[in-house]
Order: C-alpha cells, then structure tokens, then sequence
C-alpha cells in the first residue's frame, strides 16, 4: 500500500497527545501522521468550528485518511464533504444522525450500569473528579499508570454548542470504517452495532476498552491499515 497521510482527531477531554503510541504503529509501517488539538474548552465552538480546525491543519494531499475518537468523530463528515478524502475512520466514535443528535431509538450509547460522575463548572464545561472514575469509564482494560499518565493530560470539554442542528444534510462520498470495542463503557458496541446496522456498513469489532490508541495501538494500526487495503 502506498503511505498515507493519518490525521487523527481525538476525542472529549483528550488533546493529540493521545495518539501518540498509534502515531509509532502507524509511522512503523511507512505512513505519516499529524494529530491536532481541537478547542474543546471553547464553549461557542461548533462541529463547524472543529472541522475548520481539521481542515486548516490538513496538508495538500490526496492521501488523507481521516480518524476521529469517541465525541469528535462527529467532525470528520463535515471534513469530508469539503475536500476529498481517502477514507473515513470512526474509533468508538459517536456518529450523526444528519439533521440532528447521533441519540435515537435503540441501545443506549454508554455500557448498562455505567455512571459518569462529571463535575460540571459554570460555564457549561465538565471533567472527571479523579484517575478513578476516569479509568474507570474510558481505561478499564488499560494499565493504571497509563490511565494516570491519561488523566494527568485531561482538559475539561465544553460541549455548550455543539448540539445544534447538524450542518450536513448528506452523507459525503468517502468510504466509512466503524471500529468498536468489546468493553467499551462510553461508547457501548451494542450502540455501535445499532448504529452500523443503520447505516448499512460493517462494524469491525475489536477487544479492549474505550481508548484502544492507549490500550492496543499495534491491533488498532494493524486493523486500519488492513481494513484500509480491503478498500482497494
């Protein structure tokens, strides 16, 4: 296959230091990455405002393979109708519903039994208490210390704006790749089967939790790079 260009975006809470174990995997086998910073504390920021920040830091390629985390995989779409793109990839990633929130009829998205204990500040941004509840929740096949390294970074995530109506009216014409994790407690893999099922494309179902680019990023890279190669 030839190198790509990876532009990862993560997820609430987290900063693009998160994806720096996938960033080796990936570089290992040839390929380029660049993981950017999204203004999650900003509470007038929009999915609009995200993809703008995605789009600013994209390089002028055709290469690009997009791959978004948990709550910022509602961006990529928007990328994507803007400029081409080899692929789209959604990791335990929340996937819109065009028109409005990704929540409808069906599983719910968090795990059965799952409480996210969230200290909410007064304008509208939230963070987790300690290492405990956030391992909990997003790290609970990862080992302590990097669920401590992981909290260490956390920045709160001010979702204020986001849940406007959703600027896309249609799906744009990149390939799509879902990938779900068998213990996920944020992102349950029954939603994401649900979800898959919706829109008619396969979910890749892996083990771990809901931070596989901290948990197992060789079987992530080795999964998206596979799946990347099916595409032809």
């Amino acid at each position: 296959m030839e190198p790509l260009t990876f532009v990862l975006i993560h997820g609430a809470w987290h900063g693009a230091w998160c994806w720096e174990r996938f960033t080796s995997e990936i570089e290992r086998h040839g390929h380029r990455a660049i993981a950017i910073d999204l203004p999650i504390e900003d509470g007038s920021a929009t999915f609009d405002t995200y993809a703008d920040v995605v789009e600013a830091a994209l390089p002028a390629s055709d290469d690009i393979v997009l791959v978004a985390h948990s709550l910022d995989a509602m961006a990529i779409p928007i990328v994507a109708a803007r400029r081409p793109v080899r692929a789209m990839i959604f990791v335990s990633g929340v996937i819109p519903l065009l028109g409005g929130k990704p929540w409808e009829e069906g599983p719910s998205m968090e795990a059965p039994g799952v409480t996210s204990p969230l200290e909410r500040a007064d304008n509208g941004a939230v963070s987790w208490p300690d290492v405990e509840a956030a391992r909990a929740a997003m790290y609970n096949t990862s080992e302590p210390a990097d669920a401590a390294w992981c909290f260490s970074k956390l920045r709160p995530q001010n979702s204020s704006s986001l849940w406007g109506e959703y600027p896309l009216a249609t799906w744009p014409d990149a390939p799509m790749i879902m990938i779900g994790c068998s213990e996920d407690r944020i992102v349950s893999v029954e939603w994401s089967r649900h979800t898959a099922e919706r829109l008619g494309v396969e979910l890749v179902e892996i083990e771990g939790d809901h931070s596989p680019f901290l948990s197992r990023p060789g079987e992530l890279a080795d999964v998206v790079l596979e799946r990347l190669r099916n595409l032809g």
